[in-house]
């Protein structure tokens, strides 16, 4: 009661000290969300912001159009998309570029929707669309009204790279080089010794030296931030011991088994799976495995491939199994066979207005009819002419591309009066049938035996106590890999038998990991302000467990020296290793230089600058470009090749035939430089602007 009583007396005290805790902890938030009032920016580009709720809310429209999108893809789709966005919309303001009627419509022609059949721009078609939605579908005219200022600046962006791309041009002079790169020859001798005659270990380059090389190269290695982990999955699988037991398991329900009835205090006796009956299989089978009863017939070739053989050769009643297909151990038994239960069939579909075929057609149910008519006696008289007649006439975009062919249909499969007229008549029967899609011409091809089967199905899944052991294996290498042991992360990967796997420069906005899929709370990890090199961090995923270890990291505008060793170690390496190939090529001619290097001397005939393969060597064109280089009888010195060191002679050169004019030439060089306008422009604006990407931030 004391306590209570001096709780009372400082009653204002502590309603105070909870609003004062309180009022701080919203202050945070609203500070940590990017003050009073204001949005914290998802980024900005040049300046201009992308603010968060617009962008996200751009996310979530993008995921609802593509249902397979995760928030972390979707993410990346918008903010190439805004970036883009707003440096068009730089570049064309300060052109004063602008865009008229007839530009927005041909926005809208680029849809087939509204080309006619040579694929052209019908803007009549367009017009028709419009008044139609305008007049029907109000929710659609708003939506296509709020659009326009979008499809206009799309004009205008498409327009600006038009103009770009005529500003790429190709000159007489462009064209002939070209030909002349492309038909000059160049014959020569050559001695060669290749960089593998030295081993690799006879050579060292350090990280100091990998350093200084991408120093002096610094372009090449420029890199946005990155993370390499190295990691190893505990799947979370059944044992040998557990796959055993389930095999078990379904075995004992081929035969009777006594149970206790908790009910009547007494032993039952319940059929197995080969003596129960045909009325009851299909709740026993509903009742005792995992995947339920189908009163399919099914051909041969679509029985577990491995077994189909076996199974279907049962007689009714008969049993094959326990056999494992797949995730699941199994037994099969044959209920009933039906002779022609399955069937190959071709048609060719004639649409007509009003019909329900997504297909737009303008005919009338009668011009349907009789072109279906028409087409059946084509069939009829010409039997293989069947399939050219379907890709050329038929309306049913399912098959047309196949020559009108459905295999393997079962009954039930089509629409009712299909279905009737494939099985009722007999292989080779043709005919039209009409259904709600239109008229359809049919040709029974073929009828396949099928078999009605019934499955006792268990999935191949850890126990318990193999979960347990598994969570234990993780836990443990997790706990050993944290602590300050001489032991490296392959050694405890090696002792617990598991095998590594590095994923290497992972961006702060990826989620996908090599082997494990969509990751994107370990790639978060990797990029936190508190993770290290060398920190280790465990993982439940679908498959199981992953430790995680942080291999290397990398700021932004710099390559880490382990990223961008298997680049630079085999240049660094080639280096060294033509050194010492040049201590013993010693002499002024391929003769004294073959004997001193153990070599022989071989020929390149005929061989241009455009495609520089030495034969038996590969792609030279420093070689290659130096024998042009020397001229006709003149030796060169040791050249640092691709593929090792060489010492080459000219013995000619063959100059090709010159051209009235080069205007194919020229004409190649210009589709080619105007054919990646677009993704270089992109790249080009991307490389110049200011960009600030808080992505990770909020994904």
């Amino acid at each position: 009661m004391a306590v209570l009583s001096k709780i009372r007396q400082r009653s204002l005290l502590l309603i105070l000290v909870i609003g004062f805790c309180l009022l701080a902890f919203i202050i945070g938030d609203i500070i940590n969300s990017g003050g009073f009032g204001v949005t914290k920016n998802i980024g900005s580009v040049n300046g201009t912001d992308i603010p968060a709720r617009e962008f996200l809310e751009k996310v979530s429209n993008a995921q609802q159009r593509q249902q397979r999108l995760t928030p972390t893809q979707a993410a990346n789709i918008i903010w190439n998309q805004e970036v883009e966005r707003i440096l068009y919309e730089e570049h064309i303001e300060d052109t004063g570029l602008r865009v008229g009627e007839n530009h927005v419509y041909n926005m809208y022609g680029q849809s087939p929707q509204f080309q006619n059949e040579l694929g052209q721009f019908d803007r009549a078609k367009l017009n028709k669309f419009f008044v139609d939605t305008k007049n029907n579908d109000p929710a659609l005219w708003q939506q296509i009204q709020n659009n326009i200022p979008a499809v206009e600046d799309a004009a205008k962006k498409q327009l600006y790279i038009t103009m770009v791309k005529a500003g790429f041009v190709a000159t007489e002079f462009d064209g002939e080089s070209k030909y002349k790169l492309e038909n000059d020859k160049v014959s020569f001798d050559y001695v060669y010794v290749p960089y593998t005659t030295v081993n690799d270990d006879e050579v060292e380059v350090s990280d100091e030296e990998i350093k200084s090389y991408m120093q002096k190269h610094e372009d090449e290695y420029k890199a946005d931030a990155s993370r390499d982990i190295e990691y190893v999955l505990v799947e979370n699988k059944a044992s040998k011991e557990d796959e055993a037991n389930i095999r078990e398991d379904v075995n004992q329900m081929l035969s009777s088994r006594v149970v206790y009835n908790e009910q009547t205090k007494a032993n039952d006796t319940l059929p197995g799976f080969k003596g129960v009956s045909k009325e009851k299989i299909k709740s026993f089978v509903d009742n005792n495995s995992e995947i339920a009863f189908d009163t399919t017939y099914v051909v041969k070739k679509n029985l577990p491939v491995d077994y189909a053989e076996q199974i279907f050769n049962l007689q009714e009643g008969e049993v094959f199994g326990p056999y494992k297909d797949g995730e699941y151990y199994k037994l099969t038994r044959v209920v009933n066979r039906r002779p022609g239960a399955n069937a190959k069939v071709s048609h060719i579909l004639i649409a007509y207005d009003g019909s329900q075929t997504p297909k737009e057609v303008n005919r009338t149910k009668e011009e349907a009819e009789a072109k279906a008519n028409e087409l059946l006696k084509k069939v009829n008289a010409n039997p293989d002419s069947f399939a050219d007649l379907a890709k050329e006439n038929s309306d049913d975009t399912g098959s047309v591309n196949n020559g009108g062919v459905y295999d393997d249909v079962y009954k039930g499969q089509m629409v009712p009066e299909f279905d009737k007229f494939v099985f009722d008549n007999p292989v080779g029967k043709t005919g039209v049938v009409e259904t709600d899609y239109g008229f359809h011409v049919i040709k029974v091809l073929d009828k396949y035996e099928g078999v009605q089967v019934a499955t006792i199905a268990k999935k191949i899944q850890p126990s318990e106590d193999t979960v347990d052991d598994l969570f234990t294996k993780a836990t443990k290498l997790e706990m050993d890999a944290g602590s300050e042991t001489e032991k490296s992360f392959e050694d405890l990967a090696k002792e617990a038998d598991l095998e590594i796997a590095v994923a290497e420069n992972l961006g702060k906005n990826e989620e996908n990991i090599r082997g494990l899929g969509a990751q994107r709370t370990i790639v978060k990890w990797a990029f936190a302000e508190d993770t290290e090199v060398g920190d280790v961090k465990k993982y439940d995923v679908s498959q199981g467990y992953v430790i995680a270890r942080l291999k290397a990291k990398s700021e932004d505008g710099f390559m880490s020296v382990e990223s961008a060793k298997d680049k630079v170690l085999p240049i660094l390496r080639n280096e060294k290793k033509a050194a010492k190939i040049k201590e013993k090529m010693q002499g002024d001619t391929l003769e004294a230089v073959a004997q001193k290097a153990g070599s022989s001397i071989a020929k390149a005939q005929d061989i241009a600058l455009a495609r520089p393969l030495v034969p038996k060597v590969g792609n030279e064109a420093k070689v290659v470009g130096r024998a042009f280089a020397l001229g006709e009888g003149n030796t060169s010195g040791l050249i640092e090749g691709n593929t090792g060191v060489f010492m080459i002679k000219t013995t000619g050169i063959t100059k090709a035939k010159e051209l009235p004019n080069y205007n194919a030439m020229v004409a190649s060089i210009r589709s080619k430089d105007r054919a990646g306008v677009q993704n270089r422009l992109t790249t080009a604006l991307k490389e110049d602007a200011d960009i600030e990407d808080n992505r990770s931030e909020f994904n």
